[in-house]
């Protein structure tokens, strides 16, 4: 506590070129100003005479160059002040320093602007901190966070015993971890030792006492192990580094709560750790320590000839060194040591026994490095430790602060069947932080979604259809089609008609083989196959898939030729015409079609071959003679190829229809080339016809699903000539 104390308000004695000279002073990474550092702490000198409840940030940043961080990191410290908030300070800003300082600047205002509630439970806990982690793209902000966390309970003896109470019990469940998770023990013992001053402020004074009635023959005694241990191995020919590890308030109070024991039981109070360079010389430094002093019974644990599950390795004992005083000693190889800091032992997990996550440890391996280089101008080095925490998930709040762990990209309706499976069956609509959105919206992190309800289940079959971004978690898929499994039959059946009605009139399919569709679904009946599209076992995209196929095919066989086997070139890269030699080939206007339908080549009188689809009108009604000019072709691999189509639309009429579409097809990234609108004032009734470039039948499917889910719209179907 004495050094928090120092650190109190220790910049306002200085001058700005006196302040930064005891920053450089204070990291090894800062070997001279820059003209940025001085502009920033100029900033904050000049805003000093502001109250604010924040700690100052340049005593935070003192902080931050004690831990050896880089100039960056300290600059958006400095500019991050409470004081200096404001969109014309964030213009600034935009215009006097470089991105990177003001992306960081407001990832760290994300971080100060979020108000945890303290939650309930271990996974309650774990999920707040991820969630914090993951509103960040770059772990320097974290670190500020921190570095701002314990400035603030440096400070917090000025507070009311509420807020006390408040920042205190935040501190130590939720920032705490995330510091020991980062490796950072400088800043994770002090919210520790500091939260729990507040929180139990007898227990806190009864440890301390008796720490501070023996601290300086406690560090005493520990620098005379040091000392004896050190000379017993040089003399034996181990070259080792020991060092002491005193332990702190909380440690101690955690130990005494967990093993049930009293303080004068406890044998780490004084704890050694030594390193050394092989195995062997762990044993032999072992060796030399119990022939030196007796080890205390039931206290020496073999982690390197039993490795621990997670792969960490090493010595533990205890001995009753120099003056019968117990001593808990570790001992390890640098590699050892190595892997215990950075491997997936690492300290966090080996404490909290959570377990392993990739992503994290990454994290955590980058932080530590960035703590201890020595160097301060390796930018390729800094851009490695910029990484997106938890990139795959995304944490949201309900309206009472319970949080839920969902993928990238999950919408309203994932959160509704994550708070519970009948809030997600009976949804309906969706508020994020107070304002309705639409079902498909992605949510962010950190915000708060409240799902509006009705009193009766019904999800929509729409939500199942990926085309239409209802839903991305299979958690949330598979309770849909679970509920449509278990509706009534009959009403399977009613619901599965109305869908394939309405794809094949949306397919303009009219007269669809039942026989081939019943063999392609591998159903026994029209009634068992419509029982199973309204279920929702036969998807939306299947059945659209399926029907293309049935319809295709059907053409084909008809035509009287076979295709042939060998393949030749074409003129258009798109399309390979098969046994054939080189002939020029071009899409007809009559039908256009796309990558993934079905096609078949006509060979013209010195046009080349004009390639339709089989159920094209001028194919299916070709004269008999001409049928033998018919040749197989297919689509080749050429993604850059877009294909001209016509696209029919027709919809009751509304101000701003023509608008929605257009930004359905812009989201899309379809290329319009021209549309036709015809309105009937009487009837209220819009035909459209909109041409336009799309790469392939996938892209068109999207944007068909998309335009039908727009209000008033009856029909989407492709245009034929």
């Amino acid at each position: 506590m004495k050094d928090a104390k120092q650190q109190q308000n220790i910049t306002a004695q200085y001058s700005v070129s006196e302040y930064i000279d005891l920053l450089i002073s204070n990291s090894a990474h800062l070997n001279h100003s820059s003209a940025l550092l001085e502009k920033a702490c100029q900033y904050v000198r000049h805003a000093q005479n502001v109250d604010s409840p924040m700690p100052s940030s340049l005593d935070v940043a003192m902080l931050l160059s004690r831990l050896s961080a880089d100039e960056t990191t300290i600059i958006v410290c400095l500019l991050s002040d409470s004081r200096l908030r404001s969109p014309e300070f964030y213009k600034r800003i935009q215009h006097e320093f470089p991105d990177e300082v003001l992306h960081m600047v407001h990832g760290l205002q994300k971080l100060h602007g979020f108000k945890a509630s303290p939650s309930e439970g271990h996974e309650q806990s774990e999920r707040l901190r991820r969630m914090l982690l993951a509103m960040v793209d770059d772990v320097r902000v974290v670190l500020i966070k921190l570095a701002y966390r314990v400035q603030r309970l440096r400070e917090l003896s000025k507070a009311d015993e509420e807020t006390q109470q408040a920042i205190a019990s935040e501190s130590l469940e939720i920032f705490s971890p995330i510091a020991n998770r980062l490796g950072i023990g400088q800043l994770k013992w002090e919210l520790e030792d500091l939260s729990f001053r507040y929180l139990q402020p007898d227990t806190y004074k009864r440890i301390a006492t008796m720490l501070e009635e023996k601290r300086g023959g406690r560090e005493t005694y520990i620098k005379k192990v040091v000392t004896e241990i050190d000379t017993l191995l040089k003399s034996s020919g181990v070259d080792a580094r020991v060092y002491g590890r005193p332990k702190h308030i909380y440690s101690i109070w955690s130990k005494m709560t967990h093993k049930d024991k009293q303080f004068s039981e406890l044998f780490d109070v004084q704890a050694l750790r030594i390193t050394v360079s092989t195995i062997a010389e762990c044993y032999t430094a072992l060796g030399l320590i119990h022939g030196r002093w007796h080890h205390v019974p039931k206290e020496f644990d073999d982690y390197i000839a039993n490795t621990k599950p997670n792969g960490y390795q090493s010595l533990h004992t205890a001995v009753y060194g120099p003056e019968g005083k117990p001593v808990e000693i570790q001992i390890r190889t640098k590699a050892m040591h190595e892997f215990a800091e950075f491997g997936v032992a690492a300290h966090w997990r080996y404490k909290e026994r959570s377990k392993q996550d990739d992503v994290l440890e990454k994290t955590i391996h980058s932080i530590r490095k960035l703590l201890e280089t020595t160097g301060s101008d390796d930018e390729e080095f800094l851009d490695s430790f910029k990484t997106e925490l938890f990139s795959d998930r995304v944490f949201v709040l309900s309206p009472d602060g319970k949080i839920i762990d969902l993928p990238q990209g999950a919408t309203p309706v994932d959160f509704a069947y994550g708070i519970h499976t009948e809030v997600g069956h009976r949804c309906r609509g969706a508020k994020v932080n107070g304002q309705i959105v639409p079902l498909t919206t992605p949510l962010q992190n950190g915000v708060q979604v409240e799902i509006l309800t009705t009193n009766q289940a019904a999800p929509s079959r729409d939500w199942l259809n990926p085309n239409l971004g209802y839903i991305t978690s299979n958690k949330a898929r598979a309770k849909i089609k679970a509920w449509f499994r278990h509706q009534d039959y009959e009403q399977h059946v009613m619901d599965g008609k109305t869908a394939i009605d309405r794809e094949l009139k949306r397919m303009h399919i009219s007269n669809p083989d039942i026989k081939k569709a019943l063999n392609h679904f591998r159903v026994n009946s029209e009634k068992e196959w419509h029982a199973r599209v309204g279920r929702g076992d036969i998807t939306s995209a299947h059945l659209t898939q399926g029907l293309n196929q049935i319809y295709a095919n059907e053409s084909l066989k008809a035509l009287p030729f076979k295709p042939k086997p060998k393949k030749a070139g074409s003129a258009d890269p798109s399309i390979n015409v098969c046994g054939a030699g080189k002939l020029l080939t071009y899409m007809a206007n009559c039908c256009k079609p796309v990558p993934g339908d079905e096609i078949i080549g006509f060979i013209t009188r010195g046009h080349g071959v004009s390639v339709h689809r089989p159920d094209c009108t001028n194919i299916l009604n070709l004269e008999h003679d001409k049928q033998k000019r018919l040749v197989s072709v297919e689509w080749a691999d050429h993604e850059q190829q877009t294909f001209e189509i016509s696209l029919a639309i027709q919809a009751i009429d509304r101000t701003g229809l023509l608008k929605d579409i257009t930004s359905i097809l812009s989201d899309l990234k379809v290329n319009v080339l021209s549309i036709q609108t015809l309105s009937n004032k009487d009837t209220h009734m819009a035909d459209m016809h909109i041409s336009m470039e799309i790469k392939d039948l996938e892209q068109l499917q999207k944007a068909t699903d998309k335009i039908m889910q727009l209000r008033n719209v009856l029909q989407v179907y492709r245009q034929h000539a």
